[in-house]
């Protein structure tokens, strides 16, 4: 307990010393400066935001274009299937064997096409998704130059 108050009056003292350190006057060209970097600054966020929403939203078609190809794919897949064994059922019996090979090889068939219709639904998505990421990441790197620039110039304003 000791240790804490002790604590606690240390840093209210410490405190009450650097509030009153003198701060360095403001120059009307530092004030200048500030105003030109937090406007700059302010741009460069909105800017940023904007990429961002406009990426997120790229993404987002995709994955719906993406998911209603899938869906497309999977729905041709079914109805050649149902249709070859519509044939296996109305074959006679001595063609039932034929029939259902040839539906089997209809499934397969019928399956193969889906599956690479996904897999370059899903590729697309993913490059569109990857797309984004990066200009997601040029643009937080063009924020992040602009306010390093923002302190430079409020630093250069100050020497002066």
């Amino acid at each position: 307990m000791n240790k804490l108050l002790a604590t606690l009056i240390a840093g209210l003292f410490a405190a009450g010393a650097f509030a009153q350190a003198p701060a360095a006057p403001a120059t009307p060209a530092v004030v200048k400066a500030e105003a030109k970097a937090d406007k700059a600054v302010a741009a460069a966020v909105k800017s940023e935001a904007k990429v961002d929403a406009k990426a997120d939203v790229k993404v987002e078609k995709a994955d719906a274009k993406a998911a209603a190809t899938t869906t497309e794919a999977h729905t041709k897949a079914a109805k050649a299937k149902t249709k070859a064994h519509a044939k296996v059922a109305k074959a006679d019996a001595e063609d039932k064997i034929k029939a259902e090979a040839k539906a089997e090889k209809v499934d397969a068939k019928a399956d193969a096409k889906s599956d690479k219709t996904v897999v370059k639904a899903d590729a697309k998505a993913a490059k569109v998704g990857v797309s984004a990421a990066a200009d997601k990441a040029v643009a937080k790197t063009e924020t992040t130059a602009v306010k390093a620039e923002a302190k430079a110039d409020v630093k250069a304003a100050a020497g002066k």
